[in-house]
């Protein structure tokens, strides 16, 4: 079996990857190691649609155009998935909202002051499971393949010595494995997420110290569903669903609204995962093996340009993307797909090139 392009990586990334080359290609295959689509940390995510706050840089432009640009595509396409109500933003303690005050004229989103919080219309949340498949509905799947081997050969890629690809789309998340290039420098950080039966009611998400989503009627009268997330332990790739988690998210939540009648009914978990500068990875990637045998002078700081580095071929990445997957990553994919079909120069603070440049330099 011969593709154009093999997205190897069932999340949001991966997802939303496919959803952008399935208007260039009819030869599209999306490949995961687990049974479903985001069965891994994109179905544990809650999915929480926010701006980030702070004074302006670059991140900060990041976030914000990504926001924007996949709030914008949620709606139009994927209008089912998506409850844009608005987020109630709430200081944690008196320096927080001091900091909040000093950023009023960095403010990239309008907001109004609300109860004990600001709150902003952008705000949302997905259905992060169903999203990801709505995203990768039009394209050919292939799920529980793990994958073990990948070769290049006669310039096209061979996956187990079954399928072939002439382009490799990497969104794999925390798992590294199947890449190993040190200058990558993936941080997994382990979240729990928890959803409860309610009897309260909210009309919009809020944020604290962990998220609280608006509430959704479920199928028991006067019952409510709200997600509650998410739990930060930082380079931890895996872990098991944690009672003490699963307190300290109930905690958290309670001093944010109260909850009526509270019950736990479903626990989620999984690992997201981050840069070394909180960056996403997008575009080619370095070979550093390659690269240092031809220049083995730039680890005593000699400046090499960057065109004449040595790129696996025809191997893309979309990782990195951290808690904030669900923003992020639609963006990143339509800027990486125009990178590939249409030469589209991609940003210097998205690409591999900075990591693997300040990784030789160490």
């Amino acid at each position: 079996m011969s593709y154009e392009y093999v997205i190897i990586g069932a999340g949001i990334a991966g997802c939303s990857s496919t959803y952008f080359l399935s208007k260039h290609s009819n030869s599209v295959l999306l490949i995961d190691k687990n049974e479903d689509i985001a069965d891994g940390a994109s179905g544990a995510a809650g999915a929480f649609l926010s701006p980030l706050l702070g004074k302006p840089n670059k991140f900060k432009d990041l976030v914000t155009d990504s926001l924007n640009f996949s709030t914008n595509l949620y709606k139009e396409q994927f209008s089912d998935n998506i409850s844009n109500c608005g987020v109630l933003r709430i200081p944690k303690d008196e320096i927080d909202e001091q900091k909040f005050q000093s950023y009023k004229d960095s403010m990239d989103f309008t907001y109004e002051k609300k109860h004990n919080g600001y709150f902003f219309e952008i705000g949302s949340v997905v259905s992060s499971k169903e999203l990801c498949k709505a995203l990768a509905n039009d394209v050919e799947k292939r799920l529980n393949y793990k994958v073990e081997t990948l070769d290049f050969k006669d310039d096209t890629w061979v996956l187990n010595d079954d399928i072939k690809a002439k382009n490799i789309i990497w969104c794999t998340g925390a798992d590294v494995s199947l890449i190993k290039e040190e200058y990558l420098g993936i941080r997994p950080v382990w979240g729990q997420r928890i959803d409860v039966e309610t009897k309260s009611e909210f009309s919009h998400n809020y944020h604290k110290e962990c998220s609280v989503s608006r509430s959704f009627a479920s199928f028991k009268e006067g019952i409510n569903i709200v997600s509650i997330g998410a739990t930060h332990h930082r380079n931890v790739l895996e872990k098991e669903i944690s009672e003490d988690d699963t307190k300290e998210l109930l905690k958290k939540a309670a001093d944010i609204v109260e909850l009526d009648g509270c019950n736990v009914i479903k626990h989620y978990g999984g690992a997201r995962s981050s840069s070394k500068d909180y960056f996403p990875m997008v575009g080619e990637l370095i070979d550093s093996s390659k690269t240092l045998n031809e220049f083995p002078y730039m680890r005593n700081g000699t400046h090499v340009n960057e065109s004449r580095f040595s790129m696996y071929p025809n191997l893309f990445v979309l990782n990195g993307v951290g808690g904030r997957g669900f923003v992020l990553s639609p963006y990143l994919a339509n800027e990486l797909v125009k990178h590939i079909v249409e030469h589209k120069k991609l940003s210097e603070d998205i690409t591999t090139n900075r990591l693997f440049k300040r990784w030789v330099k160490r």
